[in-house]
């Protein structure tokens, strides 16, 4: 059973799965956090959604890439939760299934590709209050406890 984080399914709504793949990416006492100006103002652990037929390492490589211009290290998978969200981006309402990995940002290639998206280091005790989402924060507490 994988927990789940955040709103109860709303009854009557058909909710699509959609696994991802995200990060607690930490470096010299600091955490790199996306920054997503829409469709939500909010600070994320960096990843996403991952492809059909695509490997969630692959899939984590390519999102944190893509939200944080960064390269990393080999991840170490934290766990798993769940949470039900509508997703204004897709008109989507989803069952995110969301596996969080522990690493170190390498190499910064450049800013991120993905559009209205930012990267940020904050301190490793700041980080865990920026972040909204409950299943990220859970998982960003953990990884800090152990490092």
């Amino acid at each position: 059973m994988i927990a789940r984080f955040g709103e109860v399914p709303a009854a009557g709504k058909k909710y699509i799965r959609r696994p991802g793949a995200y990060a607690v990416l930490e470096r010299d006492g600091q955490i790199l956090l996306t920054y997503q100006d829409e469709p939500h103002h909010e600070f994320q652990l960096p990843g996403g959604g991952i492809d059909p037929g695509e490997h969630p390492i692959s899939a984590l490589h390519r999102e944190v890439y893509e939200e944080t211009g960064y390269r990393m290290s080999k991840p170490r998978r934290l766990g798993a939760f769940r949470r039900f969200t509508f997703m204004p981006e897709y008109d989507l309402w989803a069952e995110k299934v969301c596996t969080v990995y522990y690493a170190r940002p390498i190499i910064r290639l450049g800013p991120p590709t993905e559009p209205d998206h930012s990267a940020h280091f904050v301190p490793r005790n700041f980080a865990p209050e920026l972040i909204e989402n409950s299943g990220d924060r859970h998982f960003l507490i953990k990884a800090l406890a152990l490092i």
